[in-house]
């Protein structure tokens, strides 16, 4: 028996769970391989709206598990690594009280989190507010941006919309 099975047998049932978690949202991603094939073509992106409309609250709640590491939506969870979630529409980027660690690009953007200026925020977090310190590269493909926005939209003090079925 190797390490890792040994592990797992005496008692790592949890981290086997954690990698088989990751395991998950690494297939979801779309393959470098293909996406350097595809880089000549021009991608041609539904509307947010359309996105949003087709949006899969599983397969948003897939996607989101690697933003669990530093965020969570629960209601009283917190913040963790990054801001918590809860009840994010709505409210000014940087200035969640008991979050410590904004950048002062994000204190100073202004910015009002929507669902469509989320989608633009996964799409180049580095580039949609340039100087922020979240530590992700973002979420490339369009249609799982809008699966998770929609699964956040679902963590929330009084629902203004449904989310999509």
């Amino acid at each position: 028996m190797n390490a890792f099975a040994s592990h797992v047998v005496s008692g790592g049932k949890a981290r086997a769970g954690m990698i088989a978690a990751a395991l998950v949202v690494l297939a979801l991603l779309p393959s470098p391989r293909l996406m350097a094939a595809d880089a000549t073509a021009p991608a041609i992106v539904p509307p947010f709206a359309e996105r949003l409309a087709a949006a899969d609250l599983v397969r948003g709640r897939v996607v989101f598990g690697a933003c669990r590491t530093c965020h969570y939506p629960d209601r009283g969870a917190g913040h963790q690594n990054g801001p918590s979630l809860w009840s994010i529409f709505g409210k000014q980027a940087g200035t969640q009280v008991g979050f410590a660690y904004y950048s002062q690009a994000l204190k100073d953007s202004g910015l009002v989190w929507s669902p469509e200026y989320l989608d633009a925020w996964l799409a180049d977090p580095s580039g949609f507010v340039p100087g922020n310190m979240m530590m992700s590269l973002g979420v490339p493909d369009p249609q799982q941006r809008a699966d998770l926005i929609a699964y956040l939209m679902q963590f929330r003090e009084t629902p203004t919309q449904s989310p999509p079925p």
